[in-house]
């Protein structure tokens, strides 16, 4: 059993590993035997998290790019290769929301930024396609692999606020089944695509939604506590069971399904 749970000799890359949720999925890749390229903006942050990989016995690489820029993607993608030999997987774990895709309860919803809700939309949904066509075309060349999109709670509730990161992770939705069937006519078993479905977690993308700024819950953090049956926000580690489920041969059978991390929150309807 553990064996079939085992990375051991896989190459994966992360996005948005320099963020909270990337960070606990470099955390259970490395874990599970897995070599990673911890791809984000922030060089500082992805040499930090490589070292402390090596430091522990890992194999990791630094990355940097933007997931939306092609040119970039493809310059990381020709490094692992020249370093590893071979991708075998891809999470697109960059994602998220922007200030500018964020309307107020007291704000105009008519006069509402399309241009900063189409900035949250291309960040989750480009930001996700464009690095598998990138990565994924390195999966197929080497005979096959996984890819795990980030998908979100919002795509079953409606969530307050959030129009531009919403319609972003409902379009991932589609697109992850979409993908899978198209990946499975091609290419059979080979390449694999599921997604996973996190609850609320703290992160500084919704730290400013979800706390005061001084430690304590806002209103709205506070609404999403009584919303879980588990009442509490999700550790980021909670994550990494799944991820591994869906990156190892223990999912061989498994494609185009979001898995839910919820703490419970999609299944409760608040009485």
């Amino acid at each position: 059993m553990e064996q079939l749970f085992s990375l051991k000799g896989k190459v994966i890359v992360v996005t948005g590993g320099t963020g909270v949720l990337g960070h606990a999925f470099l955390r259970a890749l490395t874990a599970a035997g897995a070599t990673v390229g911890v791809l984000g903006r922030n060089q500082a942050k992805a040499e930090e998290r490589v070292k402390e990989i090596t430091d522990a016995g890992g194999e990791a690489m630094v990355l940097i790019a933007d997931v939306q820029d092609e040119a970039q993607l493809i310059a990381c993608r020709d490094k692992m290769i020249a370093k590893y030999g071979k991708i075998d997987g891809l999470v697109n774990g960059a994602g998220g929301n922007v200030p500018e895709g964020i309307l107020q309860p007291a704000d105009d919803i008519f006069s509402m930024s399309p241009a900063g809700m189409k900035k949250a939309l291309d960040m989750n949904v480009w930001g996700s396609i464009i690095p598998t066509l990138v990565f994924g075309k390195a999966i197929a060349e080497n005979g096959g692999g996984s890819i795990v999109n980030i998908s979100s709670v919002s795509v079953d509730r409606t969530l307050t606020k959030v129009m531009g990161y919403s319609l972003g992770k409902a379009a991932i939705e589609m697109y992850n089944k979409w993908f899978a069937v198209e990946l499975a006519n091609r290419y059979g078993d080979k390449i694999r695509m599921n997604a996973i479905i996190p609850g609320f977690f703290l992160t500084e993308q919704n730290r400013m939604l979800l706390t005061d700024g001084k430690g304590n819950l806002s209103e709205r953090g506070n609404l999403i506590i009584k919303g879980t049956p588990f009442k509490k926000f999700g550790n980021p580690d909670d994550l990494g069971g799944a991820l591994v489920y869906l990156m190892s041969d223990a999912s061989s059978f498994v494609t185009g399904t979001s898995i839910k991390v919820d703490g419970g929150f999609t299944a409760f309807s608040g009485v």
